[in-house]
């Protein structure tokens, strides 16, 4: 790989824009944020700001941003950090722009909706001539972009390669861990968005700290569970991604996730929440759907897709959780 590679960050929001920063201020790559905006470009060329995506933050001075697709052509690795539900887009609108063997790292958590699919078959579907890898793991942006101490998972398609991409992008500030397993990174990051709406049910609807508790463990066993479905390691979920992003997310205010289940757990639906998105409402339906075609148990999750839906009061949702058969924890 080279010593010093490009490396572009597609998707000018909060997460794309902090991990862009965090990478620059490094100085082992040159880093550059493709925007849609001229707006956002200017903003990070001029004042090393994007106070659009992270207000009040200070940006890297090597940090570059540009509007223009063919700065790609040139990038051995390119982070895609839009949605989780515009990946496949972005794929099929730059894979013209991309070069052959280029690394594309899926930064987003969840699953198609669409399909059911994870996002690294999604990408490798529509982008047959890149290598794809995924990264995932507590971090909130806010936080990356501060340069505050953040540790994060990056799988690839062997060790070797997540070796060399942790290299690339890591710093004093911001530690990547290689792993093989792209299917349990992914699944762990996707899940833990569904487990952090559950756990603001919780703390919405005051059901107290012992029941988050046995959520956040019991929610471990269901991710657990739909990894090994899924042909990943089932230890991958009681690591950075799995673990400690729940752990994060299900904890802080910080969270999206926290804040719409707290607000489901307080009057039992969304209204009014403000539209921010909300990745566990998408991956609640997906994951639940896709656990009945494989036969894995995943109570608290269907029971997250069903309130969401509106199919489900939370009362009745408790009392169903809580009147399971009587099985062994393990």
């Amino acid at each position: 790989m080279n010593p010093r590679p490009h490396v572009v960050v597609v998707g000018a929001g909060a997460f794309g824009t902090a991990l862009a920063t965090v990478v620059a201020e490094t100085g082992e790559s040159r880093v550059t944020l493709l925007a849609r905006r001229d707006e956002t470009v200017l903003d990070i060329t001029t004042h090393h700001r994007n106070d659009v995506a992270l207000p009040g933050i200070v940006l890297s001075a090597a940090l570059e941003a540009t509007t223009d697709r063919d700065i790609l052509r040139h990038a051995p690795i390119v982070l895609f950090a839009m949605p989780s539900q515009a990946q496949r887009e972005a794929a099929r609108e730059l894979a013209p722009h991309l070069m052959d063997g280029a690394t594309v790292i899926v930064c987003a958590k969840g699953m198609e909706k669409a399909s059911g699919r994870l996002l690294t078959d999604v990408l490798e579907e529509e982008l047959p001539r890149q290598n794809i890898a995924v990264l995932s793991g507590p971090g909130f942006a806010a936080d990356i972009a501060r340069g505050l101490p953040t540790a994060m998972v990056i799988a690839a398609q062997t060790l070797e390669q997540a070796a060399d991409l942790a290299r690339a992008l890591s710093g004093p500030t911001f530690r990547l861990y290689p792993s093989a397993d792209r299917i349990g990174v992914q699944l762990g990051g996707a899940l833990k968005n569904v487990l952090a709406i559950a756990c603001g049910v919780v703390e919405g609807a005051g059901l107290g700290d012992s029941a988050r508790a046995a959520l956040i463990s019991r929610g471990l066993a269901e991710m657990s569970r739909f990894v090994a479905a899924h042909g990943g390691d089932a230890s991958t979920v009681s690591g950075l991604s799995g673990l400690g992003d729940l752990v994060l997310t299900g904890t802080s205010h910080q969270s999206r996730n926290l804040r719409f289940g707290i607000a489901l757990g307080k009057q039992g639906n969304a209204h009014g929440w403000p539209g921010e998105l909300v990745e566990g409402a998408f991956a609640a339906g997906v994951a639940s759907k896709v656990a009945a075609e494989l036969g894995v148990d995943m109570p608290i999750t269907d029971a997250v897709a069903a309130i969401v839906d509106g199919k489900l009061d939370l009362t009745t949702a408790i009392s169903a959780l809580m009147t399971r058969p009587i099985t062994r924890e393990f």
